[in-house]
């Protein structure tokens, strides 16, 4: 952005898979009307200073699922992408497997190589033609631009994809395994996604020692894979895995050596308008959430305080395709209740949530009696979710209702294209 500042060009709208802390140094580039609109999610301090009014950039959020649709139907057009290559040759080949900056799957670039009028690979690691195995070839590719260092492959590595060792988080975590079981899903070909976070991945642990214990053969988990999946794809638990983005080395490691380690796009992960996302062959995805309210609609987008901090993901996109999509979260987060009247941004719509559960019990959309009947006659921690929610304000009393301005400063586009919900400027 600083060479596209340097050329004088104006009206640039940037349209990634999503925006970070570290994509900091583009606020200029906003502020002087280099960068005009925001067609990604946004997580951090960009839309931070645009909650605030501090910044004039209209800001349009997508599911990764969402994103791929509006490339491949035109809705976004995209001018040039410009593809990080970890392994590259001079005819544009590439992958993302192998060299210095290895970071896995490049399943968010294929659509983007597939539609952009130029396509750009930028890459620290030029090898011989051919590089092989080739990820998106060379019939797609403009320019090659050799560069120093693309970035440093160890920053992948969060802390948020471990195992939670709090002992709420893993009585969360054993409740959302219980609900698994009494579906009646965990059987072989049982299919499940998961997030990184700690909960999620308790459940997963959950999860992986009932399949041992039953002999269930799974068929795939999906999504952004993590070496806990890695270490169920070894074991025989699951068939393969749908990996769209790595999210830790050894999950880099597993889809440079294991053929069942499946690099896909993320059109072929959850475009809703293709001919068969993998989304939609979910039996089970686990999903945190900022807050959900009694009609069990989910927000991620927006904190309490208001400000759009967080991209969708695959949020709406897997609740959608899953059988059965459980939303894991602690009842009350920084002294605020989890369950609320209404979400602050609708992110994901209720008739696509099936159970919320927390430490103090699981609640059930209205929309499963089955469910609901077999959790009760295992004595499961079943409560209304009004109920859950009345138990969880007498301990934090009933939240302030948070203050907007009339001024829109985002729209919460749902996978499908229409508008689910909007981010309005906050007050103070």
């Amino acid at each position: 952005m600083r060479v596209v500042r340097n050329l004088g060009l104006r009206d640039i709208t940037i349209a990634s898979s999503s925006i970070h802390p570290v994509h900091g140094a583009i606020i200029d580039a906003i502020r002087d009307g280099t960068i005009t609109r925001l067609e990604c999610g946004v997580n951090g301090i960009i839309g931070e200073l645009a909650s605030r009014g501090e910044l004039d950039c209209p800001i349009t959020v997508r599911s990764h699922g969402g994103r791929a649709r509006a490339i491949v139907t035109g809705q976004v057009p995209i001018d040039a992408a410009v593809i990080a290559a970890p392994c590259c040759d001079e005819y544009g080949n590439m992958n993302g497997f192998y060299g210095p900056s290895a970071f896995g799957s490049l399943g968010y670039a294929f659509t983007d190589a597939l539609h952009a009028r130029t396509v750009i690979a930028v890459t620290d690691n030029l090898v011989r033609f051919p590089a092989v195995p080739v990820s998106i070839p060379q019939s797609m590719v403009d320019w090659v631009v050799p560069v120093q260092r693309l970035g440093d492959p160890a920053k992948i590595v969060s802390t948020t994809t471990r195992v939670t060792t709090d002992p709420l988080g893993l009585q969360i975590a054993r409740y959302a395994a219980q609900v698994i079981e009494a579906s009646g899903l965990l059987r072989d070909g049982f299919s499940m996604q998961t997030g990184s976070g700690g909960i999620s991945l308790a459940v997963a642990e959950n999860v992986r020692n009932m399949m041992r214990g039953q002999k269930v053969k799974g068929s795939f988990g999906s999504g952004g894979i993590t070496g806990y999946f890695v270490d169920m794809l070894a074991e025989g638990l699951f068939q393969a895995l749908f990996d769209v983005q790595c999210f830790d080395l050894r999950a880099i490691e597993s889809i440079r050596k294991n053929r069942n380690h499946v690099e896909i796009s993320a059109d072929t992960y959850a475009n809703p308008f293709n001919a068969g996302a993998v989304v939609n062959r979910l039996d089970c995805v686990i999903l945190g959430a900022t807050e959900v309210d009694v009609n069990f609609n989910a927000n991620v987008n927006t904190e309490s305080s208001g400000y759009l901090l967080h991209n969708t993901g695959g949020h709406s996109d897997t609740a959608a395709g899953a059988e059965l999509a459980i939303i894991v979260a602690p009842s009350i987060r920084g002294r605020l209740p989890i369950v609320k009247d209404e979400v602050t941004t609708v992110t994901t719509p209720g008739e696509t949530v099936d159970v919320v559960v927390t430490e103090r019990g699981i609640a059930v959309n209205d929309r499963h009696p089955d469910l609901k009947a077999e959790l009760r006659r295992r004595n499961a921690p079943l409560k209304d979710i009004r109920e859950l929610q009345r138990e969880i304000y007498q301990v934090t009393g009933t939240p302030r209702p948070l203050d907007f301005q009339d001024e829109i400063v985002a729209l919460i586009e749902y996978r499908d294209g229409s508008i689910i919900d909007t981010v309005r400027r906050v007050k103070g």
